[in-house]
């Protein structure tokens, strides 16, 4: 039943592996996939006297009596940097900054498209935890914000807090922060459909690292129950007798203390036995999770295989085994459970309002955001979240991330939720229609067959 070939799927797996082909063939084509253009007006080569020397002395002075004044005379306000030392890329661990670009830059085109978020990628030549920190606090003037990706555990956690707290301008990590806002949206709509409560469900988290610390604690934070919660790392269930995490991994020593209430030892069948929904961050498959493992799941069982680039277990296989709903990360398989729905929104949110920090909170507004805007287009097994199509999600997501951020007093612009609409709306729709001009008039070449 694990194989493909066996349910007669060859075509399926064909088609799973066509995103690997073509990005073999249009990374060298494109040769990037962003770059930086002007959007000021150069009505001849005067201009640059207003643009550059002696002109731009004005408002450098400015800013120099008044630091605020970046956010009015500079990009600052809409610029972010995606920071990574390529440490745990994808699923495809320890490949180091260079060859982490390619995933950064496609960060920062997610960003741009459906956030209108300028975003710069920047991979950083250590792996040095002090250094990483010292660095990113040092390029503060010049950016809005800090989007952390790829970094390994457990240095991943205390880069976020470090520099949550000790910088001006909001940071947050994507792995961490935002794969959790849209796993609990996908969660919150997923649950609706099966007829189950998140207080009343045992959820089993396989992969213990920094996406599922995050999420534990999310969900527990939105109402999950922590005594019937397992997480699994590669040695089996968490709980209180893990001699080897205790004093060595903080972030997974306390979720052996808040979870498993029973204190049960055993291994990812185990824990996947009886459980109503599981919730996988781990080993790219498929093969990693087991049909006979979902067959021995609750009735309605929820299951998202999450890891990139392939999930731990084909959506149809896992479908054949018996779980009801199913995700996966990828947006070529129904019910995507991407980050891609959530940070471009986040950012959007907390640039508009000059917030200079992302809390819990945020995110979870932006997840009760997402699941509620699927809701109102109807849910089902096969739709959980909106799509990376439905564009007019991101500038109301957006809009009640900014307005939280107020309520909190994180923000140091107050706008009404109007006003904050309209803001979100036509940034975003700016972007695309950059990008479909550029198309339209080739200057963005046609991909080629």
């Amino acid at each position: 039943m694990s194989s493909p070939k066996n349910l007669n799927d060859e075509k399926l797996v064909q088609q799973s592996n066509k995103p690997k082909e073509d990005s073999m063939k249009l990374h060298p084509f494109y040769r990037g996939k962003t770059e930086v253009v002007p959007k000021c007006c150069i009505r001849d080569i005067n201009d640059f006297a207003i643009w550059y020397t002696p002109g731009v002395a004005e408002p450098c002075m400015a800013i120099n009596r008044d630091p605020k004044l970046a956010y009015e005379f500079t990009n600052k306000w809409n610029t972010i940097a995606v920071v990574s030392d390529g440490t745990r890329v994808l699923g495809l661990g320890n490949i180091g900054p260079l060859a982490a670009i390619p995933v950064m830059e496609g960060k920062a085109l997610i960003f741009k498209y459906l956030g209108g978020v300028d975003a710069v990628p920047i991979c950083l030549g250590t792996e040095d935890k002090e250094l990483f920190i010292q660095t990113v606090k040092l390029l503060q003037p010049s950016f809005g914000g800090f989007n952390l990706e790829d970094i390994s555990q457990p240095k991943c956690f205390d880069i976020l807090y470090r520099l949550r707290n000790e910088c001006t301008v909001p940071v947050w990590h994507d792995d961490q922060q935002g794969t959790a806002l849209v796993t609990l949206a996908g969660l919150i709509n997923a649950l609706k459909v099966v007829g189950k409560k998140m207080s009343d469900v045992k959820i089993t988290l396989i992969g213990a690292g920094s996406a599922n610390v995050c999420i534990a604690r999310l969900l527990m934070f939105y109402g999950a129950n922590a005594g019937k919660m397992m997480v699994c790392d590669s040695k089996g269930i968490l709980n209180r007798k893990r001699a080897d995490i205790k004093g060595r991994y903080p972030e997974k020593w306390e979720l052996c203390e808040k979870t498993n209430k029973e204190n049960v030892s055993g291994s990812i069948a185990d824990a996947m036995a009886g459980t109503d929904v599981v919730i996988s961050l781990s080993t790219p498959g498929p093969d990693v999770i087991k049909p006979e493992w979902v067959e021995k799941m609750s009735k309605d069982a929820i299951l998202f295989a999450c890891a990139n680039p392939t999930p731990e277990i084909w959506p149809w296989v896992a479908k054949e085994a018996g779980a009801r709903v199913v995700a996966t990360g990828r947006s070529d398989f129904p019910n995507q459970v991407n980050n891609s729905l959530g940070f471009p929104a986040v950012f959007r949110g907390v640039l508009d309002v000059q917030a200079q920090y992302i809390t819990d909170e945020m995110c979870i507004t932006a997840a009760e955001g997402l699941a509620r805007y699927a809701e109102k287009s109807g849910i089902s097994e096969n739709r959980l979240l909106p799509t990376m199509d439905e564009w007019e999600v991101i500038p109301i997501v957006a809009t009640d991330v900014g307005m939280k951020a107020i309520e909190q007093k994180v923000a140091m612009k107050t706008l009404t939720r109007d006003a904050l609409y309209k803001t979100a709306y036509d940034i975003i729709a700016r972007a695309r229609k950059e990008t479909q001009l550029l198309m339209s008039s080739g200057i963005i070449p046609a991909a080629p067959k």
